[in-house]
């Protein structure tokens, strides 16, 4: 995935036309779309060809993959096949399970983003402790990057040590508090903004000043 503004557009929409819109009224901010299961629920998966069709970046499908090997190898399969050029998946399943996602991204010769931790203060309650290890396993995983969050540079600082080269997006930017700044500063490679772009009367201004936040931080 080429880096050029550091933005990654989460389009948490539920209405295909509006998604399209949105898209086209930001393209020219973002190094890649993430479509969730809010979209992909109401519309199908042809929707993830049609954005990739309309914009000419990456789609990636934040599905949260969170079951056993073979599941896993399935639910990415038709996510690759629908167009998709990276899905997302949960690492607390564990290493096998993790394996059989990395197996078939390599397979398509497509991306998969291991989670370390999530943006929500929820995210804290139980797996806090077990970023560091889910961060070494995405290594030995061969995965093409992490998840972690921008509501805690720190954590994507601390990731940032662990994985070396591997990519980080950091959602949480926004609506949830995190700063752009803060989080490229403290290591990540991209952000994930969702509600603070498309839920705005003007996606593309709202586009362009991230874009420019995240240049004053390189």
């Amino acid at each position: 995935m080429k880096k050029d503004t550091g933005l990654i557009l989460a389009l948490d929409v539920t209405d295909r036309d509006s998604a399209l819109s949105i898209v086209e009224d930001t393209v020219s901010c973002l190094d890649a779309v993430k479509v969730g299961y809010p979209l992909i629920l109401s519309t199908g998966l042809s929707i993830i060809d049609q954005l990739r069709d309309i914009s000419h970046v990456p789609v990636i499908a934040d599905l949260k993959v969170a079951d056993i090997p073979n599941t896993n190898h399935l639910i990415l399969q038709q996510a690759y096949r629908a167009g998709a050029s990276g899905v997302i998946v949960h690492a607390f399943t564990g290493q096998d399970s993790l394996m059989a996602c990395t197996k078939e991204a390599r397979k398509w010769k497509r991306d998969v983003f291991a989670v370390t931790q999530m943006s929500h203060p929820g995210a804290e309650d139980f797996l806090v402790d077990a970023a560091e290890d889910m961060a070494k396993m995405a290594v030995n995983c061969q995965a093409t990057g992490v998840v972690a969050p921008a509501t805690r540079p720190k954590m994507v600082r601390m990731i940032r040590q662990i994985i070396g080269d591997l990519i980080i997006i950091s959602p949480g930017v926004g609506a949830q508090g995190g700063s752009a700044a803060d989080t490229i500063q403290a290591g990540a490679d991209y952000v994930i903004i969702g509600r603070s772009i498309y839920q705005s009367h003007e996606p593309g201004a709202a586009a362009k000043q991230i874009v420019d936040e995240i240049s004053s931080a390189l």
